[in-house]
């Protein structure tokens, strides 16, 4: 067992997205769906063992014994991170700070590394969050919407006349399937815009904005903002976050 490798995993409502990271680098990286138990069994199978397993987890509380029963074989205890009030410089400004959720924290600390200035931190997931970063690191706080999919299965799924079809975004719409994508995509551009005008009141200059999640790149184009797609926030903040909790350099 290498004393520097550390399983940084990043377990979403949907997906499971993981790294083996070796104090520099990353030197494995994977997405399995959550109900993918065998898929992840199977590739973390043959890894090397981590000294330490970091772990950010949103869903639900099945899914959480799945990954501990795929840990057990590990002589690490998995650390399942929380968000708290001050950490790798970030300061947590929610109401309640262990109530935001440890996948926003992550990458939230992951956006301070990467920018230290204000900035937008925008995750696209199933869930759309759009958190808020000050110019001294402090996480001013944020909103959450539906994502691009659950938006429009809300829609679907809550009137009687349309149907599960794919749509494309146009100017102006001209099909019913492309009239629900298209809105959807005006409706999430529109939110993190208004954040954007709202943060750059508040900072007195106009922030950048990190892009992440699986549909990063469809929302990027929409965007009147200056924009930054990054992949795989959490993990990045996950590694930093091993970091300064460890005497071991990660």
């Amino acid at each position: 067992m290498d004393p520097l490798l550390l399983l940084a995993v990043d377990s979403g409502n949907t997906y499971v997205k993981w790294g083996l990271h070796d104090g520099h680098s990353w030197l494995k990286q994977g997405i399995a769906v959550q109900t993918e138990k065998a898929l992840l069994e199977a590739e973390w199978r043959d890894l090397v063992e981590p000294a330490r397993i970091l772990v950010s987890h949103v869903g639900n509380m099945q899914t959480k014994m799945d990954l501990s029963e795929l840990f057990s074989p590990w002589k690490a205890e998995p650390e399942w991170i929380a968000a708290v009030a001050y950490q790798c410089g970030v300061r947590n400004y929610y109401t309640d700070p262990a109530q935001l959720g440890s996948d926003r924290w992550a990458a939230l600390i992951a956006a301070w590394e990467l920018q230290r200035q204000g900035c937008l931190v925008v995750d696209t997931g199933t869930a759309m969050t759009v958190d808020a970063l000050s110019d001294t690191g402090e996480f001013l706080g944020g909103i959450i919407t539906p994502g691009v999919d659950l938006m429009q299965k809300i829609l679907i799924e809550n009137t009687a006349s349309l149907n599960p079809e794919s749509g494309k975004f146009r100017d102006y719409p001209d099909s019913t399937a492309d009239a629900i994508y298209s809105g959807t995509m005006h409706a999430l551009a529109g939110a993190v815009e208004r954040m954007a005008a709202l943060l750059a009141i508040t900072l007195g200059h106009v922030p950048d904005c990190i892009l992440s999640g699986g549909t990063a790149q469809q929302l990027q184009p929409q965007l009147n903002v200056s924009t930054r797609v990054v992949d795989n926030m959490v993990l990045e903040g996950l590694v930093l976050i091993a970091h300064e909790s460890s005497e071991i350099p990660l």
